[in-house]
Order: structure tokens, then sequence, then C-alpha cells
């Protein structure tokens, strides 16, 4: 009996031995895991600080672009209401010079129409006074 139960406590401890190879194996295994793992661990931890910088930056440029988007629209509603301020003072001036031309009765000239300033200072010269002064009003608003 004693020769059985030796038998039986030496098969226990081989298999506890068996059991404590295969144990150490895959403890070393997961040792091996933990190292990388922790390498993993930072490698995000960096990457994570790193997009956390990013978005800073990015609320900081998108701050600055409602800035100039509010810029540009404030200089867009100017240029929009000088450009109706020009559009109803070049009516006012064509509106002068159809008067000015049916009060001398000087037929408008295509050519000066279609000129340069050059060619408005060629027609001051040869015009009356109170065309003179009309192209010279011309010239300013240009």
């Amino acid at each position: 009996m004693s020769l059985v139960l030796d038998i039986v406590v030496a098969t226990l401890l081989v298999v506890t031995i068996g059991y404590a190879v295969v144990l150490n194996r895959r403890l070393g295994i997961l040792r091996r895991d933990k190292e990388e793992l922790k390498k993993l661990v930072a490698g995000f931890g960096e990457a994570t600080v790193r997009a956390e910088e990013s978005i800073g930056k990015l609320k900081n440029t998108t701050d600055g672009l409602h800035d100039s988007i509010d810029k540009a629209q404030a200089l867009r509603d100017d240029l929009v209401f000088l450009i109706d301020r020009g559009g109803s003072a070049a009516d006012r001036l064509e509106e002068m010079i159809r008067s000015a031309r049916d009060e001398t009765g000087v037929a408008p000239r295509p050519s000066a129409a279609a000129s340069g300033a050059g060619d408005l200072e060629k027609a001051a010269e040869s015009k009356s006074q109170a065309e003179r002064e009309l192209l010279k009003a011309l010239q300013a608003a240009r």
C-alpha cells in the first residue's frame, strides 16, 4: 500500500511539475507581451498628447479663421455699399452729361465715350467751359 501511495504521489508530482513547466512558459509569454504592452501604452499616451496639442492648435486656427471671415464679410458689405454709391454717382453724372449736351445742343460722340482719360483731356480743350468742368468731374470720378 505504501508503494501504491508513493506511485500516486510520484505521478501527482510529475503532473504538477509538467503543469508548472507549462505555466512557466505561459507566464514568460505574458511577461514578454507585458513589455510590448507597456511600449504600446507609452506610444498611445504620446499620440494622445500630440492629438490634444493638435486639437488646441486647430481651435486657435478656427478662431483666427472666424475672425478673418468676419472681417472679410464686413469688407464685402463695405464694398457692396461703395459699389452701390458708385453706381448712383455714375447715374447722376450720366444724367448731368445728358442735360449739359441737351442745353448746348452737342450730340454725343461714340469715340469720347469709349476712349480713356487722354481722350477726355483732348475733348476738354475744344469744348465750352461747362463741358470742361464736366469732363474734369468725370476724370476725378474715375
